[in-house]
C-alpha cells in the first residue's frame, strides 16, 4: 500500500484556506493509515465540519469508531455541544453548595459567545495533553477550519498562557475552573505544538495564485509561534497532458504559472501533489482511491449538457430594485463567496448606486480580487488585530478615565483576553450592518463555522438586550433583528454544484433558519456543467452537477443562479461585470 504522506509524527494537522481539500485529505489520509494497522483518531475542528457526510455516519462531539475501518476512529467537536459540557463541568459540583444567586452569576459569566470559543479550545488541548486519550493511538490527525479561524485556535494556547500568566481576570473560563491547571494543559499544548517530533502541520492548497499566497501566510504565521516542521499538499491539479479543449489548456496553463511562482520560502517545503478526481470524494471507496493513478478512472463518461441555466444578473437585478441594503455572502470556504460579493458590488456600483464592500473573513481578498479602484464603491474589512486595539482604546479612553492607577492596570489586563476580540468583532460587525439603512452594503463573511459563531454572539446579544429591555423593548432595533428583516437584509448562499458543499450549504440554511434568518437565493459557482468543456476528466465531474443544480432548484431555493467555471480568474472589475451579466463571454 502506497502511503499518502511518509513518516507522519502523532499529531498531524491539515490547514489551508477553504475548499482546498482539507477534509478529503485528512480523511484519506486517516483510512489510509488505519489501512496500514496502525490505530488513529480523526478530529475536526471546524464548526461545520463534514467528516460525518464524507463517512456517510454520524460522529458528533464525542469518539466513536468509523464503519469498516479498523482502528480509525473520529471525533467532531461541536462548539456548542462543548460549551454544555463545559458549563455542566463548572456549575454540577457547586450547584447545590451555593446560593441560588451565586449559581445565577455563575451562569450568568458562562453564557456569551467567549464561553462557547473557550470550551471548544478546550476540548482540543485536551487532544494534545491528556495521556490516557493520546496512548490509546499511533496518530490523531486534525482536520481544522479554514485558514483565518485555525490560526486564532493554534494562537490560543500561547496567548491564554500568557494572559493567565499576568493574572488576568478570566471570568469566561468560571469561577472555579482552577486557573492553575488550565495554565498547565495550555502550556503543554504550546510544547506539543511546536515539537517537530511529535506535530506535522500540512498546509494544503489549490494550485492557485491566491490559494497559493494563503499558504504561504499561513507558513509564516504559524512558523511564526514556532510549529515549524511543515508540509505542502498541492491538491486537485489537471494532468499536464496535451488538450484541444480550451477550458482544460487554460487551467492546466493556470496551474503551472502558479506553482511555478509560489512563495520562495514556501517552495522550500516538502511537498507532496494529487491530482483532480472525476468524482466527489465521498465514500470509503472513493476515499481508498485518492492515492491511484487519476488515467484509469476518466474515460466514456456521457456529457450531460444543462440549458437555460439563470445567470447571476437576475438576482442582481432584484437585489438592486430596494435600493439599499445588506447583502451578505455566506457558505462553505473555497466556494467562491468572495467573488460572488465583489462581482454584485461592482455591479451595482456601475449602477450608479453607493456601495460599501467588507468582510468578516481574516483570509479574505478584496483588494486583489477587484484590482483597482471602482467609481461608487468603499472596501473596508473587519479585522480582528484593528477592532480589538481600537476596542481596548476606546475602553481604556471612556471606563478607563475615572479609575486610579491600580484600576486601569487591572482593565488593561481584563482587555489582553482573548475573549475581547469576539467581542471587538461583534461590534465592528453591528456598526457596519447599520450602515445598509442608507446604501448597498455588500458583506463577504468568513466560512460558515466562524460566521455562525458570529450570529450566535448576535443572537446572545439581542437576547440580553430584550431581557433588559422591558416595556421599552418595542422601540429597540438590534443587529439580529435587521438581519431578520428580508426588506434590510438579503443572505446569498454560495456553494460549488457537489454532493458535500451542497449538504453543508442546506445545512448552514437549516442554521440560518433556526435563527428566523430566511436566505434569499442560492448562488452555484464554478459550474463546469454550464460550460461547453470536452475535456474527458472534466466531463466527467460535471457529470456528477447535474443532480446537485437540480436538488438546488427544486427543493432548496426558490430563487438561484449559476455561475460557470471560467477560464481566466474573475480579476478586475470589467471581468468581474462580464461574470455577472456576459458569461458566455468567458467561457
Amino acid at each position: 500500500m502506497t502511503e499518502m504522506f511518509d513518516n507522519l509524527p502523532k499529531f498531524v494537522f491539515f490547514t489551508g484556506k477553504g475548499g482546498v481539500g482539507k477534509t478529503s485529505l485528512a480523511c484519506a489520509t486517516s483510512v489510509n493509515l488505519a489501512d496500514a494497522g496502525q490505530k488513529v483518531l480523526l478530529v475536526s475542528t471546524d464548526p461545520a465540519s463534514n467528516v460525518g457526510q464524507v463517512f456517510d455516519t454520524r460522529i458528533g462531539n464525542h469518539i466513536k469508531p468509523i464503519p469498516d475501518v479498523a482502528g480509525l476512529e473520529a471525533l467532531e467537536i461541536d462548539p456548542e455541544a462543548a460549551a454544555e459540557e463545559y458549563r455542566e463541568r463548572i456549575l454540577g459540583p457547586v450547584r447545590e453548595r451555593l446560593p441560588e444567586e451565586a449559581v445565577a452569576s455563575i451562569q450568568e459569566q458562562l453564557s456569551g459567545a467567549c464561553t462557547t470559543e473557550i470550551a471548544a479550545f478546550d476540548k482540543f488541548t485536551a487532544m494534545l495533553t491528556d495521556e490516557a486519550l493520546i496512548g490509546r493511538y499511533d496518530h490523531i490527525v486534525f482536520d481544522t477550519a479554514p485558514t483565518g479561524h485555525t490560526i486564532r485556535l493554534l494562537k490560543l494556547p500561547g496567548a491564554w498562557t500568557g494572559f493567565l500568566e499576568t493574572g488576568g481576570d478570566a471570568s469566561c473560563l468560571g469561577p472555579l475552573a482552577g486557573l492553575e491547571q488550565q495554565r498547565e494543559r495550555y502550556a503543554a499544548a504550546v510544547d506539543s505544538l511546536s515539537d517537530e517530533y511529535l506535530t506535522r502541520l500540512i498546509l494544503v492548497a489549490r494550485p492557485r495564485t491566491s490559494s497559493m499566497a494563503e499558504a504561504a501566510r499561513t507558513h509564516r504565521e504559524l512558523a511564526d509561534i514556532g510549529i515549524r516542521n511543515q508540509h505542502l499538499a498541492i491538491n486537485g491539479m489537471m494532468p499536464a497532458e496535451g488538450s484541444d479543449d480550451a477550458l482544460a489548456a487554460s487551467m492546466i496553463e493556470r496551474e503551472r504559472t502558479a506553482v511555478e511562482e509560489v512563495d520562495s520560502d514556501l517552495a522550500g517545503l516538502p511537498q507532496s501533489h494529487f491530482y483532480l478526481r472525476p468524482e466527489n470524494l465521498v465514500g470509503l471507496d472513493a476515499l481508498r482511491r485518492m492515492n491511484q493513478p487519476v488515467e484509469t478512472m476518466r474515460s466514456g463518461t456521457p456529457r450531460r449538457a444543462l440549458d437555460n441555466l439563470p445567470p447571476l444578473s437576475r438576482l442582481v437585478d432584484d437585489i438592486e430594485a430596494d435600493g439599499k441594503g445588506l447583502v451578505m455572502t455566506m457558505g462553505k470556504g473555497g466556494v467562491g463567496k468572495t467573488t460572488i460579493a465583489v462581482a454584485a458590488a461592482v455591479e451595482l456600483a456601475a449602477r450608479g448606486h453607493e456601495v460599501l464592500l467588507t468582510t468578516t473573513d481574516p483570509a479574505a481578498h478584496l483588494t486583489e480580487t477587484l484590482a483597482g479602484d471602482v467609481d461608487n464603491l468603499t472596501v473596508s474589512r473587519i479585522d480582528p488585530e484593528v477592532e480589538t486595539q481600537t476596542y481596548r482604546d476606546h475602553i481604556m479612553a471612556t471606563r478607563g478615565a475615572s479609575l486610579d492607577a491600580e484600576g486601569r492596570k487591572m482593565l488593561e489586563e481584563d482587555l489582553r483576553s482573548p475573549c475581547t476580540e469576539e467581542i471587538a468583532v461583534f461590534q465592528a460587525f453591528s456598526r457596519t450592518i447599520r450602515e445598509a439603512g442608507h446604501k448597498f452594503v455588500i458583506m463577504d463573511t468568513a466560512p460558515t463555522g466562524h460566521t455562525l459563531l458570529l450570529l450566535d454572539a448576535t443572537g446572545s446579544y439581542h437576547r440580553d438586550i430584550m431581557r433588559h429591555a422591558g416595556e421599552t423593548s418595542a422601540n429597540m432595533v438590534t443587529p439580529m433583528m435587521r438581519l431578520q428583516d428580508p426588506k434590510q437584509t438579503k443572505v446569498l448562499i454560495v456553494t460549488l454544484p457537489e454532493t458535500t458543499p451542497v449538504l453543508e450549504a442546506a445545512r448552514l440554511q437549516d442554521d440560518l433558519k433556526r435563527a428566523e434568518i430566511t436566505p434569499y437565493a442560492w448562488v452555484v459557482n464554478a459550474s463546469l456543467a454550464a460550460t461547453e468543456t470536452s475535456h474527458p476528466l472534466l466531463v466527467a465531474r460535471a457529470a456528477t452537477e447535474a443532480s446537485e443544480i437540480t436538488r438546488v432548484e427544486t427543493t432548496l431555493s426558490s430563487r438561484y443562479a449559476v455561475v460557470p467555471m471560467l477560464a481566466e480568474d474573475p480579476i478586475g472589475a470589467a471581468k468581474l461585470r462580464a461574470l455577472v451579466g456576459h458569461q458566455e463571454e468567458l467561457v
